[in-house]
């Protein structure tokens, strides 16, 4: 089990592993934020990745520097997107929290959900508009979503390769 330390302390040397181990932790924080997710359920998972182990409510609060509250909320995102699930650990009364069997699937399949309800709603625009005149912004609205399907086509590939 690495050594443990807060991650927003700023003690570590960066060529150290700990200091690899922060930054990592940290990116996966603004990485998550981009993605729409908070930046806490990013570092939590961020954390998880790194350590490979799971972690109590209490230890995750500590490690993050953030209120147990943040945690059972963020938590609570992550177990819902399949990122995380709750576990138990023998003789211990506190939940824990470790990465799911396949929490990288788990992402690809939201990022495919959430890719084909942009297309549909661009496709929807699409159709609303009227039959004549309007060619520019339907030209636009078609390449736009002829882009959201080819995501759409590379998520489907990736998902059915980790099958």
């Amino acid at each position: 089990m690495p050594p443990k330390a807060n991650i927003g302390r700023k003690t570590a040397p960066k060529d150290s592993v700990e200091g690899v181990r922060e930054r990592f932790i940290e990116q996966m924080g603004i990485v998550a934020q981009g993605d729409g997710v908070p930046r806490i359920a990013g570092r939590m998972m961020g954390l998880m990745i790194f350590d490979g182990r799971p972690y109590s409510f209490s230890e995750l609060s500590t490690e993050l520097m953030v209120s147990r509250g943040s945690v059972s909320t963020n938590a609570r995102i992550l177990e819902q997107q399949g990122i995380i699930e709750r576990t138990a650990i023998p003789g211990d009364r506190q939940d824990y929290f470790q990465l799911a069997d396949s929490p990288y699937e788990a992402v690809l399949i939201g990022a495919l959900a959430r890719s084909r309800k942009a297309r549909d709603t661009i496709a929807k625009t699409v159709e609303a508009l009227p039959a004549k005149g309007q060619t520019a912004p339907k030209q636009r609205l078609q390449a736009f979503e002829a882009f959201y399907s080819t995501i759409i086509e590379a998520l489907e590939t990736a998902t059915s390769n980790r099958d």
